[in-house]
């Protein structure tokens, strides 16, 4: 919440984006490892494994929860004078900071399960950070079509800054296509340049 009745707005978009590049990498680098070690299934049926997991976990991800962005997307209404939009550097900061712990714990889980299905855990991460990006471009299709950005207030999302579709959200905000800093799916917007 911002000062004096002010309300501090984050992009949805850039919320749910957040995670996907350190999911992601986390993951790639964990199955890397993984590959490494022989395991109790052995290499073969650990990357198979991994490899169906990695589909499961990109599917799941992306498709959860669409019906309850729609609904809020649906009834979002227009930002005001008071709204401070947060910069997409700052969104991004605060929700790798309140999920640090998280992400670690993910990675040493994805490492210690390469000694009993090699890789297969660490597919499984960057496939939940796969199926974040691919929710992303979802939501940043549903902006171009509606010519207007989402937005949610920073005090509705979780402690750790996440949640951008969880139940203490009552609603969205919007704006014009061009607001902001971040371009329609929360990727940084690229500016024209100088001439």
């Amino acid at each position: 919440m911002a000062r004096g009745g002010q309300v501090g707005l984050a992009r949805v978009a850039v919320v749910v984006r957040a995670g996907a590049a350190p999911m992601w990498w986390l993951g790639v680098f964990a199955a890397g490892i993984g590959v490494l070690v022989p395991g109790l299934t052995g290499r073969r049926i650990g990357v198979l494994a991994g490899a169906a997991l990695f589909v499961v976990a990109t599917g799941v991800v992306a498709y959860a929860r669409r019906r309850r962005y729609t609904a809020l997307a649906g009834s979002a209404a227009r930002a005001g004078k008071h709204d401070v939009l947060q910069d997409r550097a700052v969104t991004v900061r605060n929700w790798r900071r309140g999920h640090r712990w998280w992400l670690l714990l993910a990675f040493l889980a994805a490492l210690g399960s390469a000694f009993a299905v090699p890789a297969a855990g660490g597919l499984l991460l960057a496939g939940c950070g796969a199926g974040l990006w691919l929710k992303s471009a979802w939501l940043g299709r549903c902006e171009e079509s509606g010519q207007a950005l989402l937005w949610v207030r920073v005090d509705w999302l979780a402690a750790n800054t996440g949640r951008p579709a969880g139940k203490a959200v009552k609603g969205y905000r919007s704006t014009g296509i061009a607001a902001g800093d971040a371009a329609p799916g929360g990727a940084r917007r690229k500016t024209a340049a100088l001439v």
